[in-house]
């Protein structure tokens, strides 16, 4: 393969960078990103730069799911599920069934960051054009700022009963506020902050180490806390049926299970959406999609299980069923309990906030000018947005979060049908990986003015609907015109927006083609059909690259014995 196989854009070099500069890869040494001379500097740095390695095993991946299950919401959602008014049958097939589309989708969105190697912000730019990518990557990056901050401030409410237990003097702290906030919660929030910002800051490969570990830990602390609460209640005095009121027959209980179904899908859909920034880490897709198995149905199901076992137990112990496992260390009373329940339920939340929260963001709003805003910055700037909310504020009002980030969070699924059928039907799995760094108006991702008519007019048609169905019927609701049941049709605007969204992309791209198929094209192509062409490289755009270099630093390097052979740049060593 000669370098001319393979054209670069002439644009502006992207800057290179220092070992110890604010602009390193994401937790890579400088240089990680394959940043090749053609990339434009207000395209790429090294963070949204096809990566040289990939590292990730399934493992990692496993880990990065149990840091989004295990936290307090993960075990009030699952808990909340057998408190429907269905059987306990009826809710484990629903849980099945909705993490099963789960994962299936989850590695639909997985395969084009994964063979490409770059971020979700990055792998929209082949669907919405080089500019118009940042309409989703900024609508993904909001959300997350915002629940950064619930999260962030979930785990200082733990921290608090802490504080409290083991600092009595510490109560005092709780009458002076400031913005809403008292004291005491301005001081766990602050350390909360510090910490999360700390292990962000150290890069992906700290992150990775993080969620490996904290994912088993909160494993470890539930089921000591689980067979400590049978022990007290006697395994005879569990009933693993937390339904209330009386029972649905079995037509009246279809709709509660397609509703628990699609709170199970909606609950994971933010890092659904953006699991391309992990995604892209992984050795193989096959590695990828191994993770996801055991992360995703194996792992929910065991940990919703331990869930309903816990919550049971609460009710021959304590008089009352609790679902939030908070309060459930702070009835034990018991200084050891609390001190390990806090720690835990903070670094459970502080997990799940890192990969739903603080990851998109960065890359999200690093996307937008890549050349000032490196990955590092992109997540502070979230982590300082997350403040100025003042999330203690409105988490409580659910009128605030229904018209705010319900309006934001319901375009979620008009994005992901949209990615879908972009990659999969239209683009039918191949995009030129240099193509997407490139300002060069005679390039493929260009569109008009850098915009994809089709895509965005596929997200204005599916948005515009998924909107009215997340806000109308709840909003009916609440002004008292609709029963409370008509509400939970909101729980199904995920749905509703993916398939208007897969559909009125293909409409459109069928009557006005714009995205190319790159039909019979092969340097420089990432083809999601063909099988990993060399370990440690996902696809032949990447493995090429790594040839070219090595080709040229070979004939720039001094002579060298005939028997020794350079290694391509970037191989796995």
């Amino acid at each position: 393969m000669t370098q001319s196989s393979i054209p670069l854009d002439a644009a502006t070099p992207a800057p290179l960078t220092k070992p110890q500069d604010v602009v390193e890869a994401a937790g890579h040494p400088a240089g990680s990103g394959n940043m090749r001379p053609g990339y434009d500097h207000r395209l790429a740095n090294e963070d949204l730069a096809p990566l040289r390695k990939q590292k990730w095993s399934s493992y990692n991946i496993f880990a990065f799911w149990m840091s989004d299950v295990h936290s307090v919401g993960g075990y009030v959602t699952a808990g909340s599920l057998f408190a429907l008014g269905i059987a306990s049958w009826q809710v484990l097939i629903a849980l099945i069934v909705g993490i099963l589309i789960v994962q299936v989708f989850t590695n639909l969105v997985a395969k084009p960051s994964q063979r490409t190697g770059v971020p979700y912000p990055v792998v929209n730019r082949f669907l919405f054009g080089i500019k118009g990518a940042n309409v989703p990557a900024i609508i993904r990056g909001i959300i997350a700022i915002a629940w950064y901050g619930v999260q962030t401030f979930l785990a200082a409410e733990s921290l608090n009963i802490i504080f409290l237990k083991f600092i009595p003097g510490s109560a005092a702290l709780l009458e002076p506020s400031f913005l809403g906030l008292n004291a005491l919660g301005w001081i766990s929030y602050a350390i909360l902050w510090v910490a999360q910002a700390a292990v962000f800051w150290n890069g992906m490969e700290a992150i990775r180490r993080f969620i490996d570990w904290a994912g088993p830990a909160v494993y470890v602390v539930m089921i000591v806390l689980a067979i400590y609460l049978v022990s007290q209640a006697g395994w005879e005095n569990i009933s693993l049926d937390l339904s209330s009121g009386e029972p649905l027959d079995f037509w009246a209980s279809i709709p509660v299970m397609l509703t628990a179904i699609a709170i199970v899908v909606s609950y994971f859909s933010g890092p659904m959406l953006n699991f391309g920034d992990f995604a892209r880490y992984g050795k193989s897709f096959q590695t990828v999609k191994r993770g996801n198995f055991w992360g995703l149905p194996i792992n929910f199901l065991f940990f919703s299980i331990l869930t309903v076992i816990t919550a049971s137990a609460t009710v021959p112990v304590f008089g009352e069923l609790i679902t939030d496992p908070i309060h459930t260390v702070e009835r034990i009373d018991h200084w050891f309990a609390i001190l390990l329940g806090g720690l835990t339920f903070v670094t459970a939340t502080v997990g799940i906030n890192i990969v739903a929260n603080f990851i998109s963001p960065a890359f999200d709003f690093s996307n937008v000018a890549p050349h000032r805003i490196s990955w590092r910055m992109g997540g502070m700037i979230a982590a300082v947005g997350s403040v100025i909310l003042t999330p203690w504020n409105w988490y409580g009002n659910d009128q605030a979060i229904h018209y705010s980030l319900g309006i934001l969070a319901a375009l979620i699924g008009p994005l992901f049908g949209i990615l879908i059928a972009g990659y999969y039907v239209i683009a039918r799995q191949r995009i030129h990986v240099d193509d997407m760094y490139t300002m060069d108006e005679t390039a493929r991702y260009w569109y008009r003015r850098g915009y994809n008519p089709n895509a965005m007019w596929a997200l204005l048609a599916a948005g515009v609907p998924t909107i009215a169905v997340a806000i109308v019927p709840k909003s009916l609701v609440f002004a008292g015109v609709l029963d409370a049941g008509w509400g939970s049709i909101s729980d199904f605007s995920w749905f509703v927006g993916c398939g208007l969204g897969f559909a009125f992309l293909v409409l459109f791209e069928r009557l006005h083609p714009r995205v190319p198929t790159l039909e019979g094209e092969t340097a420089g192509v990432s083809d999601g059909t063909a099988p990993d062409v060399l370990e440690g490289y996902p696809d032949t755009a990447t493995a090429a690259v790594a040839i070219v270099e090595a080709e040229a630093a070979l004939r720039s390097a001094p002579a060298q014995d005939e028997t020794e052979q350079p290694a391509a740049a970037g191989a796995k060593e």
